[in-house]
């Protein structure tokens, strides 16, 4: 079984330090978040940028000052979002990608996402993927809901996706797919032969997504963005916290933990 990409999402575009008193929100912040989760173990950070008031940021100059700021700390490969909020616009949501990060996440479909409508139109997709195909960005397909996996199958068809596929299964969200283990198993048995998956899930669905992932050879992510709790009623400490539990879990059931090298060579990046 191949090595174990842990991701870390460090703050997501809901989260607020209501919830979550050690959200992390300024590019220093943020970066040091990031550092953080690479010392616990994670080899990707997947990053929404937030103005210093917290409001949630699709600016090409904000994501710029985190990526550089994280790139003086440590080799975890960066990985903004193109989600951003769901009141984005898809010209917003697409202004990281200008970055030219080794990967960024490509939103496979619509679906209800809480009180909100995550809009994401044949149009959107494939204009998104063209530009990551341009710039030579990998796609992280995210899939909220079955039929997503088709249509990034779809966008494979029309040449605007290349190489073996990489899924993340977001799963739990209020309107689209339950994160039962179920769920997991069934998106498993539907995505294309050769393709890599990571699983996150939603609140209390995180921990046992992630030790299943970690069993059936996928790969896991964790993070505020999914889930400010470390325990029922028990705030989490940091992101890095449950980086650690990641780790630790692999580590009893006997599965090694991927360095953001091995992360590369895993998903088909070019080395740094």
């Amino acid at each position: 079984m191949e090595k174990l990409i842990i991701t870390a999402a460090l703050t997501g575009a809901e989260v607020t330090r209501e919830q979550q008193p050690a959200l992390p929100i300024t590019p220093d912040e943020i970066a040091e978040a990031a550092y953080e989760c690479y010392k616990a173990g994670a080899s990707i950070v997947h990053i929404h940028a937030r103005e210093n008031d917290g409001t949630p940021t699709q600016s090409y100059e904000v994501y710029k000052e985190i990526k550089e700021k994280i790139e003086a700390k440590c080799n975890i490969i960066f990985q903004p979002s193109t989600g951003g909020a769901t009141w984005h616009t898809p010209e917003q949501r697409l202004q990281p990608v200008e970055l030219s990060p080794e990967m960024a996440t490509l939103s496979a479909g619509t679906c209800n996402f809480g009180e909100d409508v995550f809009m994401n139109s044949e149009e959107y997709m494939e204009k998104f993927a063209k530009r990551m195909q341009e710039l030579g960005v990998k796609p992280e397909i995210e899939v909220f809901e079955r039929g997503m996996i088709d249509n990034a199958t779809r966008l494979v068809k029309k040449g605007l996706i290349n190489g073996n596929l990489h899924f993340d299964f977001v799963l739990g969200v209020p309107g689209a797919c339950p994160g039962h283990p179920e769920d997991l198993m069934y998106m498993v048995n539907k995505i294309p032969a050769g393709s890599t998956w990571t699983v996150a899930g939603i609140g209390r669905h995180e921990t046992p997504l992630a030790a299943m992932g970690i069993l059936l050879g996928g790969h896991v992510r964790v993070g505020f963005e999914d889930n400010v709790y470390y325990s029922r009623g028990v705030r989490a400490k940091s992101n890095a916290e449950l980086v650690e539990r990641v780790a630790r879990l692999a580590k009893e059931l006997g599965r090694e933990v991927a360095t953001p090298d091995e992360a590369r060579e895993i998903l088909g990046l070019a080395k740094k």
